[in-house]
């Protein structure tokens, strides 16, 4: 129970008992959440909604957000069975898409959240908090080793995925060349922004048809492709726990230690509001560099901001206490902004009928037979170069999301936020290679 400092340390009798019933109500909490805040917040919004009045500014899009964002999880995380595969970041993620589709939620509140997740940019904000607070922590030695060694099973995988997907497909009766360019390729291709869409530009030029047609081909499957690498992870976390010998929880390879101790009763004491503030900065700072050579050089802008945090702890450019804030930060982000992002994404960025369209029998079982596959690749090749089979299969699961979405909501369901740094390799430069090589290949046969 949270109780007053002034009051209960010196005298825990002056507390009225009134009070120290109120207390332990508002720690019952809906996420972060506590129960009463999170009525009134309700309350308000619907008040909003209602009159009209639902504006794009930071503190209605905060309140928004989270009180959907973790209604949403909380109904994945009591449903039984469901709860054990990621049911959190499930539903937090398509349950909003489904009810965007069917009108359930006011169109004022839908314009608004779009809106603001296209305006606000906040799914990179989140990403950058998350690898800067991940490659900070962890100890320079097995970090460079981790980025080298996970390269082994996540080519594997691909290669292997390309291979049985196409095989099944081609025994529903799909076609090799429908199987692999328009539901394998695709699952694999880095989601939507930085895989379906240059794919299908791709595929129109070549075959001469408009982008819509072939866009309207290569989407499904990368939306159902991330939902099956989700219940997948959250299906290897479980495993994880069942099988201790065969997980790091959370660390890639055995040996790897973090440089700090990252839990929250540890860091108390240690980290003041300046070091936070500093980190964020810090974090933000190396999200801009990396937006300024995507555009002059045309790397993608996570992929540089990751090898700039890097670079920084290879080098020992970090003091501690930078650490510790990015830390902090990491935290604040993971627990508190992770399922109002799933929430703006299902909203603004998951198109429900699109989904719905590849539920064809012969496509879904294609696209779980190249998921299982890749993710099967990441567990025994992990193994044989002394990864941790769990933490290498996760990897090569964001490597099927829906982009950097999608590895979000697998890295969530598996609780492995800290593999984020390895996740951007697979989803970004898997997805790039992928993309790139079937294009080539494509314009050359075709």
């Amino acid at each position: 129970m949270r109780t007053w400092p002034s009051e209960s340390h010196t005298n825990p009798a002056a507390v009225p008992a009134w009070a120290q019933a109120w207390q332990r109500v508002l720690e019952w909490r809906i996420g972060v959440v506590p129960v009463p805040v999170f009525v009134l917040l309700a309350a308000m919004t619907w008040y909003f909604v209602a009159s009209g009045r639902v504006v794009t500014d930071l503190p209605m899009m905060i309140a928004v957000v989270a009180i959907f964002g973790f209604a949403c999880a909380e109904i994945g995380q009591r449903i039984p069975g469901v709860r054990s595969v990621g049911g959190g970041a499930i539903f937090a993620t398509f349950l909003p898409s489904a009810l965007v589709f069917y009108h359930v939620l006011s169109p004022v509140l839908v314009s608004a959240v779009t809106q603001f997740t296209k305006a606000s940019n906040f799914l990179y904000l989140y990403i950058a908090a998350i690898i800067v607070g991940s490659v900070f922590g962890i100890d320079r030695t097995m970090l460079i080793r981790g980025f080298l060694k996970i390269f082994v099973p996540l080519a594997a995988g691909t290669v292997a995925a390309l291979i049985v997907g196409t095989a099944v497909g081609t025994a529903f009766g799909l076609g090799a060349t429908h199987t692999l360019l328009y539901i394998v390729i695709p699952v694999m291709a880095g989601g939507v922004g930085e895989g379906a869409l240059p794919l299908a530009m791709g595929y129109a030029g070549i075959v001469h048809q408009s982008f819509g047609t072939q866009f309207a081909q290569v989407l499904p499957p990368v939306m159902i492709g991330s939902l099956m690498a989700i219940l997948m992870a959250g299906a290897l976390n479980t495993l994880g726990k069942k099988h201790p010998h065969l997980s790091g929880e959370g660390r890639l390879q055995p040996g790897e230690h973090e440089e700090l101790d990252f839990r929250q009763d540890k860091l108390s004491g240690q980290v003041d509001v300046v070091h936070i503030a500093a980190a964020a900065v810090t974090a933000v700072s190396l999200y801009l560099l990396g937006v300024v050579a995507e555009r002059i050089l045309g790397l993608p802008a996570p992929v540089v901001m990751l090898f700039l945090a890097v670079l920084m702890k290879l080098s020992w450019s970090v003091p501690r206490p930078l650490q510790l804030g990015a830390e902090v930060v990491f935290q604040i982000f993971a627990k508190a902004g992770t399922y109002p992002l799933l929430f703006m994404v299902g909203v603004a960025m998951t198109p429900w009928d699109k989904l719905i369209a590849a539920l064809a029998p012969a496509n879904l079982i294609t696209i779980a037979a190249t998921v299982l596959t890749v993710i099967g690749g990441g567990f025994f090749i992990g193994r044989m170069v002394d990864l941790y089979p769990i933490e290498a299969a996760i990897v090569n699961a964001t490597h099927a999301g829906q982009g950097g979405t999608g590895g979000v909501a697998i890295l969530t369901a598996a609780d492995r936020m800290q593999l984020m740094p390895f996740a951007q390799i697979a989803i970004r430069i898997g997805g790039a290679i992928v993309v790139t090589l079937t294009l080539l290949a494509f314009a050359r046969l075709h």
